[in-house]
């Protein structure tokens, strides 16, 4: 199934119903207004959702693939939220009507596989959740190892469990303060193994150590926040063309390439602005692009097919890109 460029303009949806899940955590299902089905969408797809208050933001799906009368997602408070967890938690109210884009998927499931196992951390299994229940209709086996501060904050842990597949919880709190012990989850299972992870920070860092030597179709990681990227030296000015029109911009030292491209009139459709959600990309003509995102694969990065303009730059002094 699917979903590439389904959703390309934003389009009206009332919010249904909003449920708490766990501490810090709601579910928030979206309907179109004329009632009609809405695109359908693989596990593992994400949705921008615009913001009254302007922000728009990422969010994973994590209903039922099968259910096209909307679309469910899981929103965690950040402590640190810059206006859109925030504003959802504490202002989004049922009945309001929002506009969703960007129906996009980098993190696609395998369905076929022999064996999966997920890793997931606290907010990162809504899209793990939706994985399940695919795998659970097509009649395959899996592991779920899921990992939160406290039991208060296991979100979707009945409905999980009610699946009928291992599901082994780890909460901080109940060992000491320990995060659950990744590499040793990894090492225990066979090989030809499908991992999936999704969650903080630590745990993707753990996780993306204890894959490094496994064959890169058997890892699958999605990043909720950046992950550190090692870059070579100071930023240097480069020239963007856009190669639909040959119109040629600078791309000073101390601006994103995303920046100069939106205050020059090209239209970008953004979200994160951290190289996260995939909003933003855009399909490369020429030159090597200085890949600091944290969606695409390693395969994809040297592929050098596309890049996230939001994060990435150049490595050479000339960059063509598939815009107007």
């Amino acid at each position: 199934m699917s979903d590439a460029a389904i959703i390309t303009e934003p389009f009206p949806m009332r919010v249904h119903r909003i449920a708490w899940e766990a501490d810090g955590v709601i579910s928030i299902e979206l309907r179109r207004p004329d009632g009609n089905d809405l695109p359908a969408f693989a596990p593992g797809a994400h949705i921008d959702l615009h913001l009254p208050n302007g922000i728009t933001r990422s969010y994973s799906l994590c209903g039922d693939p099968e259910d096209r009368r909307c679309y469910v997602v899981g929103v965690g408070l950040d402590p640190a939220s810059r206006g859109g967890s925030l504003y959802i938690h504490n202002q989004l109210r049922v009945g309001q009507v929002i506009k969703i884009s960007s129906l996009r998927n980098h993190f696609p499931l395998v369905e076929d596989a022999v064996r999966v196992v997920f890793i997931a951390g606290g907010i990162g299994i809504t899209p793990l959740y939706c994985m399940m229940r695919r795998l659970s209709r097509l009649g395959h086996g899996f592991e779920l190892h899921y990992a939160m501060r406290n039991r208060q904050r296991a979100a979707f842990l009945a409905e999980l469990q009610a699946l009928g597949q291992p599901v082994h919880v780890h909460c901080d709190e109940e060992h000491g303060g320990k995060p659950i012990d990744v590499a040793a989850i990894i090492a225990a299972q066979p090989a030809g193994t499908h991992f999936y992870c999704c969650g903080p920070s630590g745990m993707l860092a753990a996780y993306e150590k204890a894959t490094a030597s496994l064959p890169e179709q058997f890892v699958h990681v999605e990043y909720f926040s950046p992950k550190q990227i090692e870059t070579a030296g100071a930023d240097a000015h480069f020239t963007v063309v856009l190669g639909r029109s040959g119109r040629e911009l600078n791309v000073p030292a101390d601006r994103s390439l995303l920046d100069v491209l939106t205050s020059n009139g090209v239209k970008i459709d953004s979200s994160c602005q951290d190289g996260i959600c995939g909003t933003c990309e855009v399909r490369v003509l020429e030159g090597v692009p200085d890949h600091r995102d944290s969606v695409l694969t390693k395969a994809e990065q040297a592929a050098n097919k596309s890049m996230m303009v939001c994060v990435s730059r150049c490595k050479g002094e000339r960059l063509v890109l598939d815009l107007a």
